[in-house]
């Protein structure tokens, strides 16, 4: 049997599974529970089989994520003990970013030695990040506006153990986070926005110097960046495990009854971000004439990583090499994708723009439509830099709460179906900043479709 022929099979026993398990769960039919995993298992052994003969490490992500489910469904309290995995997973693809970023953007930057073009990337990135996430957030608030998901919401009674940590943000405290005090700390917090500036600051500084100290300089981070490359594909191997585990603990931990109860927000945020990917990103890949066939390819495996890890982080060396390896020059990946993850998080935006209006509209408070802007426009500068961490938007929206005196109860709602949430949004994250690599390329003149794309 072809592997076509095999992934059509595979597909075919799966979807024929979870009919027979859906119908029986309804009440349609009588069959046992034990027979129906059984056959579930069997249905997946095919799909195994399958990555095995594929041997490509997409696939056998992809196939991860569906083990994953039937895991954590069928092991709701062993798959608890999977969280592990995934976050050995992210921890060593944390040890890289600093490393990675550092030697990327000193060698776009210093290597050409063309600071001029720095400075043109550097404006029309800029521009096309704001212009990007300014539209993403207006459809966060036309979408929550149109659904009105948080209405008519009962709220749950709110303990003192419940209480979350609220910290007020300033412009003071806003503008500071840009800047680095010490490089070690920002490192040792995972603060991507400080590491990127600090590297931007070291490169223009390696570029004017003399040639005889710049040259050893630009070799070593030009190595440097070859090494944490190569590091990344070894810690890969591991992505198949860490990716299922972290489906396995997220189905064990909420089930999937939890959509049943909130799916009106769950398809808010669903629809509006397609709605974005649709009627925005894609017609900038189709103005700026983006392959898009291989930038599909090329993103399904980094973006399949996001969305199980719930870390646009997790994603980024991965990202990177797709882009190169589909024609973007390295050092227009260098400066793009580490500043876009800071200024370009077009689904975080889109939340934060949702899910403020929700946590008013479950409170019953009405707000303004200029109140809105200005909330939403706060939390587009309060959530640059925060694609790093798992969940940290969450701790932006709660800051923002309190700068504007709203209750927090409501998002412990959202806390019930957050990782749901933040599985889609941070997919979005590493699609637009993907995007946006390539239009910037494409911008200036220097996307080179390779004659095959190196998988």
């Amino acid at each position: 049997m072809n592997k076509k022929n095999l992934l059509v099979l595979s597909v075919v026993l799966i979807a024929l599974a979870g009919a027979l398990s859906f119908a029986a769960v309804e009440g349609w039919i009588g069959f046992p529970p034990l027979a129906l995993t059984v056959f579930r298992w069997l249905a997946l052994s095919t799909l195994i089989y399958y990555a095995f003969v594929r041997k490509s490490l997409t696939t056998t992500i992809l196939i991860s994520m569906v083990i994953g489910v039937e895991v954590g469904l069928d092991f709701p309290e062993f798959s608890q003990n999977l969280k592990v995995l995934s976050q050995i997973f992210l921890r060593l693809i944390k040890t890289i970013i600093a490393p990675l970023l550092f030697a990327t953007l000193v060698y776009g930057i210093a290597g050409h030695s063309n600071l001029k073009q720095v400075g043109r990337m550097g404006w029309k990135s800029i521009l096309y990040f704001e212009v990007v996430t300014t539209i993403a957030l207006f459809i966060g608030l036309a979408a929550i506006n149109i659904t009105k998901a948080g209405a008519g919401i009962q709220l749950p009674p709110v303990t003192d153990t419940d209480k979350l940590p609220v910290h007020k943000q300033t412009i003071s405290d806003i503008i500071l986070h840009i800047f680095p005090e010490n490089i070690a700390k920002s490192i040792y917090d995972g603060a991507v926005l400080e590491i990127v500036v600090f590297s931007i600051l070291f490169g223009i500084a390696t570029a004017m110097i003399g040639e005889k100290h710049r040259k050893p300089i630009v070799n070593f981070v030009e190595a440097l960046s070859e090494v944490m490359f190569k590091f990344t594909n070894i810690i890969m191997m591991f992505a198949p495990i860490a990716v299922g585990a972290a489906i396995a603990y997220t189905v064990g931990h909420m089930g999937l009854g939890i959509l049943v109860n909130l799916m009106k927000l769950l398809l808010t945020l669903y629809a509006a971000l397609t709605f974005f990917l649709l009627f925005v990103l894609l017609p900038i890949a189709l103005l700026f004439k983006v392959p898009i066939k291989e930038f599909v390819n090329a993103i399904i495996e980094p973006v399949s990583i996001a969305f199980a890890t719930t870390s646009s982080e997790s994603a980024l060396p991965k990202a990177m090499k797709a882009m190169e390896n589909i024609g973007v020059p390295r050092k227009i990946v260098a400066f793009v994708m580490p500043m876009g993850y800071s200024f370009n998080l077009d689904g975080t935006t889109l939340y934060l723009a949702l899910a403020s209006v929700f946590v008013a509209q479950a409170a019953g408070i009405e707000l303004s439509l200029s109140t809105q802007l200005i909330m939403v426009f706060t939390l587009m500068l309060t959530s640059k830099g925060v694609a790093g961490v798992p969940r940290a938007s969450l701790v932006i929206l709660l800051g923002t709460l309190a700068s504007f005196d709203l209750p927090i109860e409501p998002v412990f709602i959202i806390l019930a179906i957050d990782e749901l949430m933040d599985m889609a949004r941070t997919s979005v994250n590493v699609i637009g900043n993907c995007l946006a690599t390539v239009v910037i390329a494409k911008w200036e003149g220097e996307f080179k479709k390779p004659e095959t794309i190196e998988q």
